[in-house]
């Protein structure tokens, strides 16, 4: 396993990493948490993410459940939990102190833990202050009740906005961002955000490596029965894969399956060796709701290096979305 800086930081996170997102608590059941969390921590994975709304909660249960069963050494592990949308209550949603202090707690009680190494903002609050978010955010690493705190799909300028009151008030400073990246979805990863890499030293958690799915390959020929979009609960999930953009994504990805043929590799491996490649990235998340995936996804590593400058051409040649500002990383 390769480890990574988180940004600006002395901590380090494994380049891959796995999420609960749609699997705990919901798709899978704990016996199947337990086994894909232990092939991931036996693959070197030291990074599990969660959030308060994966499962309504019932994600961080299970993988605060796994880890206890597991007897891994807390220390050895760095956890994450994203707050937001906790409940339907008015005051259980956003970004308010209230809710940030509140649901970081339910989280941890949740989890069965003192503390989340990385604690993320899961999306920008409109109705919010950022400053009452900073304020809030740095008690609770005051407090022991995080190590570092982030943002999750916020904007550049929200971020910059941010870190701009954590310096003026002597507080501690957002230091990752959680961003959607993959083939089919650059722009903010690879543009919007590069001033912030140089600046404050920005680390990213990447999520949906393989656009749900799309990049694996297996709806190049329609919709397998065994998926989980195939299931009532993720009909959100169909619609978006099966829209005029999905299929002409569906029409990129079968041309991308003969270059991951001659690397040797899977679609899926290549997707994920593809945004390893990116040295702004420090994590990418995977996810599984099978051990053998994870086994199967922690062999990307092994492909990084054969996605040569060359390689790389090919692929954009076939995507043909390379934001329009050059970026500076491949």
């Amino acid at each position: 396993m390769e480890y990574r800086y988180l940004g600006h930081s002395g901590l380090q996170v494994s380049a891959l990493s796995l999420g609960a997102w749609v699997t705990f608590g919901e798709q899978v059941g704990e016996n199947v948490a337990y086994e894909c969390m232990s092939a991931a921590y036996e693959a070197g994975v030291n990074f599990f993410d969660n959030a308060e709304a994966y499962g309504r909660g019932n994600a961080e249960v299970v993988m605060g459940n796994v880890i206890k069963k597991a007897g891994w050494k807390r220390s050895e592990l760095v956890v994450s939990t994203k707050i937001f949308w906790g409940g339907r209550n008015v005051n259980s949603r956003g970004l308010s102190r209230k809710h940030i202090i509140e649901g970081a707690k339910a989280a941890l009680a949740r989890l069965q833990m003192d503390y989340v190494d990385l604690i993320f903002c899961h999306r920008p609050d409109l109705h919010t202050p950022i400053e009452e978010t900073v304020r809030a955010m740095n008690f609770l690493i005051d407090q022991g009740l995080a190590f570092y705190w982030g943002t999750s799909e916020w904007s550049a300028a929200q971020i910059m906005e941010a870190v701009a009151i954590a310096h003026q008030n002597h507080l501690i400073p957002p230091l990752m961002e959680q961003p959607e990246y993959n083939m089919f979805h650059r722009e903010r990863v690879e543009q919007e955000y590069t001033p912030l890499y140089r600046s404050i030293g920005l680390g990213t958690t990447i999520w949906s490596p393989l656009a749900s799915g799309l990049l694996t390959g297996k709806y190049n020929e329609g919709i397998p029965d065994d998926t989980r979009i195939s299931l009532p609960a993720y009909a959100w999930l169909r619609e978006q894969l099966t829209n005029e953009t999905a299929r002409q994504n569906i029409e990129k990805v079968k041309h991308l399956v003969p270059i991951a043929d001659e690397l040797g590799c899977s679609m899926a491996q290549m997707a994920l060796a593809w945004c390893l490649k990116n040295p702004n990235v420090s994590t990418v998340i995977t996810g599984a709701s099978r051990p053998q995936q994870v086994v199967e996804n922690m062999k990307a590593l092994d492909f990084v290096e054969k996605i040569t400058p060359e390689i790389v051409e090919r692929i954009e040649a076939v995507l043909d979305n390379k934001p329009s500002e050059e970026s500076d990383w491949r």
